[in-house]
């Protein structure tokens, strides 16, 4: 071999090269690199590499792709193509950014993701391809992890372990050295965190935090659901510690700084479960025959004073978590369950709005203060509605003279007899439901949205085993709560919100529907014979009210009752107030349940403060606590679903043998989701599985289409299904497609 020879093979022409180093300069682009620090990056060191670069470097700043800040130093230049977004990672490792600066979402392939995970915020550079006229890209820098967390499975080997996370989103598996990964053991299921993504590792380094459990077992899958979602599910040592020395006796001192409710009749309305009352009604007729009606809510402020380990972990939380099986509270159980909770023959510290309100609902004063209330009864749901089903034609003066003899069902008494209840207490939840009918009224008739989506609840055995399903409806009882919380909540902010010069205050906002949104649901709706009405803003939401109750009890109702919600704007908290479309009110916040949202809190404590007498706070510091309290909330009703999913899937397990009737609620192209009228329990049909043809993703007609029969399986389509796999584990739900349903044919499937 001749020395030519030997020399061009020893050093070869850096492949690539061009588009490496603009890589390396693009990624840091506030950074200066010179040839050393880029060959350095790439991993080379002999002189022809580093002459390689030299040119290189020197015909990019010739064609100006690239400039030389200093003698040597090179930096990208910064064009318009660099954006801002988030990642939504899709399947097999590829995804999308989601930016305000497009309208559609900019697709990235797996090998321009460049380490950046689901939710990151990233930097982004945009083009063209050549042969699709849609815009994609390159993730140039990760700016923000949007988290550092993961749930998995632990593979342990010799020398290593991995960890499988259990989200979908997450495309790589994250390496954890043996002497990181806590004495878990193979198999288990873990919180693991990550620590760095070498340049040139193709997994993510990690270390395990916490060890779940066995996969599978009841326990282990909830907190993993929290885990997840960086939930807690234990409070700290020193929290509950500090909770539990509070001073939670009423005494004279605190007494006289608060407004003396407590021989006003006092009571609660709530779920029969319920472990915590934070909000109360209290009654009483005036000499001009106007109702003084107050709402009492727990005074939470009082006990959660700013600076505290107490109030810092509250606001971590910012919400209580509800679960199938738990509830993860905002606040320790001391003052949860009982100092904040307004229970039955116990005085309280509250905060009121307190009305004086005529016949026709009409607001003639209002107050609002610190108070000290004394319940006098605690009601179950249910039992306030025996009252008005009871009672509601029967003359009121007839029900002070009489003894009431009310139709409660048993198994709603609270405390093993049932409530003997007085008839003041039957004429005060009479009017109040009088008065709260008259509001719902008026707020349909200014543009309120009725939105009265079936909830899905599980009966559960002492092993918290899932052995039947029912459906919470709203009734009576409920709306007259409802509607007397919504009262509250919106003076308050509206007396807040009128006052000049304008003051800080945390708002509870929802924004008008998309237009696009809206279309899609028309042309969704319409394969069920319904038509919505976008004239006007009147015009919009008298029609959905119009939809909403049209499907009331039918097949479709969880559908069309779902892909309405969906094409709403999301509610959320912010100092800037632009009104709530859905209940159609200038003015909202929440006010009235600071046991379980932080944002209460807040409210309660800017209320307090401007009724001292003080001036407006600072604007940016409580936007920002808005901002923390909205993504919370977001992350605990993601838990809350996934729940949900998971006893939907624990309950199937047990009927894998049954046909079931369903409805079809999603169509994508790798298959169909149905639902199950009989549980509401939504599991998936894999195109594979459907093995009469070759079907198809029709996106404009939301079905699958048979290449050869040209048979559907459309969007709203009732189709019959069995339990192909119950995972636990990967909380998938899949069936098997017996076929359409025929009308009449089999309508008592599993009665």
């Amino acid at each position: 071999m001749s020395k030519k020879q030997k020399k061009r093979k020893s050093n070869p022409k850096i492949s690539n090269l061009t588009n490496t180093i603009l890589s390396i300069l693009k990624k840091d682009r506030n950074k200066t690199f010179n040839y050393k620090q880029i060959a350095a990056k790439i991993g080379v060191n002999d002189a022809s590499s580093r002459n390689q670069i030299i040119k290189t470097l020197h015909r990019l700043s010739a064609k100006k792709e690239i400039e030389e800040i200093d003698r040597g130093k090179y930096s990208a230049i910064t064009h318009s193509e660099y954006y801002r977004g988030i990642v939504d990672v899709a399947a097999r490792g590829s995804g999308y950014i989601i930016s305000d600066d497009f309208e559609e979402d900019i697709f990235i392939a797996s090998n321009n993701m460049n380490k950046a995970l689901h939710g990151d915020e990233v930097e982004l550079y945009v083009y063209k391809r050549r042969k699709r006229s849609k815009l994609e890209g390159e993730i140039t820098q990760i700016l923000k992890r949007a988290k550092t967390e993961y749930v998995g499975v632990i593979q342990i080997h010799k020398n290593y372990a991995f960890v499988v996370a259990d989200s979908s989103k997450m495309y790589t598996d994250i390496f954890v050295p043996l002497n990181k990964i806590l004495k878990a053991n193979d198999g288990d299921k873990v919180v693991v965190g990550l620590e760095e993504w070498p340049d040139k590792a193709d997994s993510p380094f990690g270390y395990v935090k916490k060890v779940l459990g066995k996969p599978g077992d009841h326990n282990t899958e909830i907190h993993a659901i929290l885990s997840e979602y960086g939930l807690p599910y234990e409070f700290p040592e020193e929290v509950e510690a500090y909770a539990n020395v509070l001073d939670t006796s009423i005494t004279e001192a605190e007494l006289k700084k608060r407004r003396d409710m407590r021989d006003v009749l006092t009571f609660t309305i709530d779920p029969k479960d319920a472990k915590d009352f934070d909000d109360a009604l209290s009654f009483k007729t005036l000499e001009n025959g106007n109702y003084e009606i107050g709402i009492h809510i727990a005074d939470v402020s009082h006990y959660l004073q700013e600076g505290t380990v107490l109030d810092d972990e509250a606001y971590e939380r910012a919400t209580s978590v509800y679960l199938v099986d738990r509830v993860v509270p905002m606040l320790p159980e001391i003052l949860s369950n009982k100092a904040c909770s307004l229970r039955p023959h116990e005085e309280k510290y509250t905060f009121s709005a307190v009305f004086e309100i005529n016949a026709k609902a009409e607001i003639k004063n209002q107050w609002f203060g610190r108070t000290v209330t004394y319940s006098d009864a605690r009601f179950a749901y249910e039992e306030a509605q025996a009252i008005i089903e009871n009672n509601h034609n029967i003359n009121l003066d007839i029900i002070l003279n009489s003894p009431l003899n009310l139709d409660i069902p048993e198994e709603v008494s609270l405390t093993g007899t049932r409530y003997q209840t007085s008839p003041e207490i039957a004429q005060a939840v009479l009017i109040l439901d009088r008065l709260a009918k008259i509001m719902r009224t008026d707020r349909m008739h200014s543009g309120a949205i009725s939105f009265d989506k079936v909830e899905v609840k599980f009966n559960l055995d002492e092993t918290n085993n899932p052995i039947g399903v029912f459906f919470k409806t709203s009734k009576d009882a409920n709306k007259l709560i409802e509607e007397f919380m919504l009262l509250a909540n919106r003076k308050v902010s509206e007396f807040i919100g009128k006052q000049h010069p304008k003051k800080t205050f945390v708002y509870r906002v929802h924004d008008e529907p998309d237009d696009q949104k809206l279309a899609s649901l028309q042309h969704i709706i319409s394969r069920f014979g319904y038509k919505l009405n976008f004239k006007d803003r009147k015009s919009t939401t008298a029609s959905l009210n119009h939809l909403l109750h049209e499907v009331k009890g039918k097949k479709e109702q969880n559908l069309v009752d779902t892909l309405a919600i969906r094409s709403m704007s999301k509610a959320e908290y912010t100092t800037h107030n632009i009104g709530h479309y859905g209940l159609a009110f200038k003015y909202y916040s929440h006010f009235t349940s600071p046991i379980r949202r932080y944002p209460d809190v807040m409210a309660h404590r800017l209320l307090q403060y401007y009724l001292d007498g003080g001036k407006s706070l600072d604007e940016g510091l409580f936007e920002e606590k808005c901002m923390h309290a909205s993504k919370m909330e977001n992350l605990a009703t993601k838990a809350e679903r996934d729940s949900i999913k998971y006893m939907q899937i624990k309950f199937m397990q047990d009927h894998k043998d049954q046909e079931f009737l369903g409805v079809i609620s999603g169509v994508t192209d790798w298959g169909i989701y149905v639902e199950i009228i009989q549980n509401k329990c939504e599991g998936m049909v894999r195109i594979r599985d459907i093995k009469d043809d070759y079907y198809h993703f029709d996106q404009d007609e939301y079905a699958l289409v048979g290449e050869t029969t040209k048979n559907m399986y459309q969007l709203g389509d009732q189709v019959i299904v069995m339990v192909k796999q119950a995972d636990l584990v990967k909380k998938h739900l899949d069936f098997i497609l017996i076929g359409k349903h025929e009308p009449n044919a089999i309508d008592d499937t599993n009665n």
